[in-house]
């Protein structure tokens, strides 16, 4: 359980470091779902980027029929 806690924890680290990053060139204030994906799509290789994006979006559409936006 430490393990896959500890995967988590640096992956979570990994992707927004990465967005932190695209977010100052794009020089915007706010992070957006956009510097998001970037980071993903950056961080995680090929199909798995696809696949986390994907289910990213599923979520999001998820709740926003839930709970409103």
């Amino acid at each position: 359980m430490t393990i896959l806690n500890n995967l988590m924890n640096d992956m979570f680290e990994k992707l927004a470091d990465e967005a932190a990053k695209l977010n100052t060139y794009t020089g915007h204030m706010t992070l957006s779902s956009r510097e998001i994906q970037g980071a993903v799509k950056l961080v995680l290789p090929g199909e798995l980027g696809k696949h986390a994006i994907a289910e990213g979006a599923k979520a999001v559409t998820n709740y926003i029929s839930s709970y409103g936006a």
